[in-house]
């Protein structure tokens, strides 16, 4: 048997698991990590801690299954995208990784892209051809590396002149893992510094190094998220007691190796992901810009091809506010410990309420929202609530609203690729929710395919990354391996109640949205 040391590094943890060339998820251990916030819209992360949880994770998952380390042929990871690390020539951080989350670059942003015909500050001849190029736009909130590395340059000029290379999550981990200073067609992406026209071969764009702001020789060489990096390093293998001549297979950012592990690797097939965000994707053989909803595809693992995404600010994050802020808040009126199934327990709950939660909208655009409607003004809302209604039905409210979201998103994004879809793999926390698959079949029209062990989709694809890295494997075989917990058909007798539900949904955004802008600006 060869096994894959696959990794998945999200914002509140990490996970390893020892994964066979076929996805089958032989073992796995995690780690929690901290998350530092700041009131002027900062968020970080510390490199160290990354490192320190994922040495911990794969020592105590190998040493448990000792007799397997000689199977060990390959390392790959999936990490969460859009971070910004400062490296210096050593290889060690200079500053903590600023998140994807991190705002603090926008007024650095905007100033350095200035025009005098502008969306936002931004001149639009600069908007047009970042779109021909990349796909995309740096975004105008700071969330993303373009942003990350001007705030850095702006107000840590100490650091920036340390700087030899700014590198994304994944890289930093290929850069422990190699020693080599490399990014991926996926990972450099949101610097918005690439000319990603031809698939196969993702480059720098000479215009947009220059426009960027940023030093040229800050930014790493570029690789295929199936190139071999290099072997692991000798140091690194002989503390975890692998061979020297394991690979480190370059991997993806958590949406680029979720697609590969739902399953959904064909033209035109979406999968849904459902976690603290969601998103809806699908590979497809062109690239396209749809700026109105905030939907592109833009390279990813698969050769020739790339990957269409409508994200979603929030979406499981939603059921943590409702858990933390308002069912279990720590405050005078708790009266019993907080549940470690409480998911479940809400799940039971929601099944006894009818479909349409008794009349109840909640509208779960708790921190903004980016598709289909790219608005960060825009809030939450529970509305029609009478004096008949329950804490069960605002429960069951939450959880159709997030999918009368996602059908809101699915809307254009059927539009985009030209094709209706019939079926959606679905992935992630979320979808280890039955009472929620069923919902989303409902709310959408569509048959939702509950993949086995949605939690785990990003390990495994790391691990048919890497496999097709390591010639193991193709991406064609994918499909014929992926196995599935349930299919949910959706309930026709529920189909006018949604309908009308969503029509309302729309509604109410339309006449709210202004408000939002006013007391939220």
């Amino acid at each position: 048997m060869e096994l894959i040391l696959s990794v998945d590094l999200g914002t509140s943890g990490i996970k390893v698991g020892l994964v066979n060339t076929f996805g089958e998820i032989i073992a796995w251990e995690k780690e929690q990590i901290d998350l530092y916030l700041f009131e002027d819209g900062g968020a970080e992360q510390s490199p160290q801690q990354w490192w320190s949880a994922f040495t911990s994770a794969s020592k105590r998952l190998l040493e448990k299954n000792s007799s397997l380390k000689k199977d060990v042929v390959a390392i790959c990871c999936s990490t969460q995208g859009e971070g910004t690390i400062p490296i210096d020539e050593n290889g060690e951080p200079l500053h903590n990784c600023i998140l994807w989350m991190d705002m603090r670059g926008a007024k650095s942003l905007k100033n350095h892209f200035k025009g005098l015909v502008n969306y936002e500050g931004v001149s639009i001849s600069q908007v047009i051809r970042w779109i021909r190029l990349t796909g995309g736009m740096p975004s105008l909130t700071g969330k993303d590396p373009a942003g990350h590395m001007l705030y850095i340059k702006d107000f840590m000029p100490d650091i920036y002149k340390k700087t030899y290379k700014f590198l994304n999550v994944l890289d930093y981990f290929n850069l422990k893992l190699t020693g080599k200073f490399v990014a991926t067609y996926d990972s450099i992406l949101t610097s918005w510094v690439t000319d990603n026209r031809n698939p196969e071969k993702i480059d720098y764009s000479k215009a947009l190094l220059n426009r960027s702001g940023i030093d040229i020789d800050k930014f790493p060489d570029i690789i295929a998220p199936t190139d071999i990096v290099s072997n692991v390093k000798a140091d690194i293998a002989s503390e975890f007691g692998l061979n020297d001549n394991v690979k480190v297979v370059a991997g993806a950012i958590d949406t680029t190796a979720a697609a590969v592990g739902s399953g959904a690797v064909e033209d035109y097939e979406l999968h849904l992901y459902l976690g603290t965000s969601s998103w809806l994707a699908a590979h497809l053989p062109f690239k396209k810009t749809d700026v109105v909803h905030s939907i592109a595809s833009l390279p990813c693992a698969i050769p020739s091809r790339y990957l269409l995404i409508g994200l979603q600010a929030t979406a499981g994050g939603n059921l943590v506010f409702l858990k933390d802020n308002i069912l279990y808040h720590k405050d005078e009126l708790l009266l019993e410990a907080q549940k470690p199934d409480i998911y479940k327990v809400l799940d039971q709950i929601v099944q006894r309420v009818p479909a349409g939660s008794n009349g109840i909208i909640y509208t779960p655009w708790i921190w903004g929202e980016r598709a289909p409607i790219d608005n960060r003004f825009v809030r939450a809302g529970l509305y029609n609530i009478s004096l008949k209604n329950t804490r069960e039905d605002i429960i069951r409210a939450f959880f159709e609203g997030i999918a009368l979201n996602t059908r809101w998103l699915l809307n254009p994004v059927e539009r985009f690729m030209k094709k209706k879809t019939q079926k959606i793999n679905i992935i992630g926390g979320g979808a280890q929710s039955d009472t929620w698959c069923q919902i989303f079949a409902d709310v959408l029209g569509v048959k939702m395919y509950q993949v086995e062990n949605p939690i785990l989709a990003n390990l495994r694809g790391a691990a048919w990354i890497a496999s097709v890295g390591i010639g193991k494997l193709s991406f064609s075989d994918i499909p014929s391996l992926i196995k599935y917990k349930k299919i949910y058909e959706p309930q026709t007798e529920r189909k006018k109640v949604y309908d009308n539900l969503f029509k309302n949904f729309k509604e109410i955004y339309k006449r709210m949205n202004g408000y939002y802008v006013k007391v939220n600006k």
